[in-house]
């Protein structure tokens, strides 16, 4: 059997299939119909919309009998997003690289696939739309045009997501994207009894940025902020522009005095900037801060809006 290697942007296309926000959530009427077509259309056991992550297949939607996590190194999707072109195997028992593969030599015995690769808007290939059975058989041009075809329409879907959930000048969550992935990482919280922060910035003087120098030195300013933001947070955290000059962050797993800690040396990375970069401008702002320890109510409204008000009518 050949392990798949990893793709030469591999930091790249993690970054942009975790930017989506969809591993691990629920089922999707979209994509289902998508794979019931098709299933319906190749008349195979098993249609698929996988997504590759770090170490894991994990599938969206599939319709027919297939796990939904595979482990990365037995996946045949895997090796399908390695480049451009789509992955057909006529006769897995006679191909060297899955003969020996546990899909293959047990449930659910694999023996036909082809796999078309899915890319995010910025042309990362982050999954696949792929269909199994348990039969060797052909698949000619018309039929790769017609999985082609299918493919791209996953892709549209998953555009219109990241349309509804990101933010297009800075690529960080918006609001409604921050509230949804907030909640679910407070349950989450909830559930380890781990304790979570909330962070609201209001962001001062870009209004007078766009007046004095124009809204393109004021949008510059918005992203150098959200840059700031990124490094100086974990990947782990969920960070968001909400509107216009407001970002917030939600970081799990973290104490109050932790959470103090990190937002001290998140100031000191901003006013340093600001200085080695020879801004016209400074990046102040004003920061309120709300927490649940164990026990306590992990809400996301709820600690939003504290967080939002103090950040509102205290300054730093």
């Amino acid at each position: 059997m050949k392990k798949p290697a990893l793709p030469v942007d591999e930091a790249l296309r993690l970054k942009s299939l975790h930017s989506l926000n969809i591993v691990d959530t629920a089922d999707d009427e979209r994509f289902d119909r998508l794979c019931r077509l098709a299933r319906q259309m190749f008349a195979t056991k098993v249609a698929a919309i996988s997504f590759i992550d770090n170490d894991r297949q994990w599938a969206k939607s599939c319709i027919g009998t297939l796990d939904r996590t595979i482990p990365r190194d037995i996946s045949f999707c895997a090796h399908t997003i390695l480049n451009s072109e789509p992955l057909v195997v006529n006769h897995a028992a006679n191909d060297t690289r899955f003969h020996d593969n546990p899909l293959v030599t047990s449930e659910p015995n694999i023996q036909f696939y082809a796999g078309y690769p899915v890319k995010h808007v910025n042309g990362a290939i982050i999954g696949t739309l792929s269909i199994m059975d348990d039969e060797p058989r052909g698949f000619d041009a018309e039929d790769l045009k017609c999985l082609k075809d299918i493919a791209e329409l996953v892709q549209s879907e998953l555009h219109a997501i990241l349309l509804t959930t990101q933010d297009q000048l800075t690529g960080l969550l918006n609001a409604n994207g921050f509230r949804v992935l907030s909640q679910n990482s407070l349950n989450m919280c909830e559930r380890l009894k781990a304790p979570a922060a909330l962070a609201y910035f209001d962001v001062r003087d870009v209004k007078q940025i766009n007046t004095m120098q124009g809204n393109r030195e004021g949008d510059h300013a918005l992203m150098i902020f959200a840059e700031l933001l990124t490094f100086g947070f974990r990947d782990s955290d969920v960070l968001s522009r909400l509107a216009s000059d407001k970002f917030s962050v939600l970081l799990t797993n973290t104490s109050i005095a932790n959470t103090r800690d990190i937002l001290d040396r998140f100031k000191e990375r901003v006013d340093r900037y600001a200085v080695e970069n020879r801004l016209s401008y400074t990046l102040d702002y004003n920061v309120g801060v709300s927490w649940v320890d164990v026990d306590g109510d992990y809400d996301f409204d709820n600690l939003f809006d504290e967080a939002k008000n103090l950040a509102l009518k205290t300054k730093t």
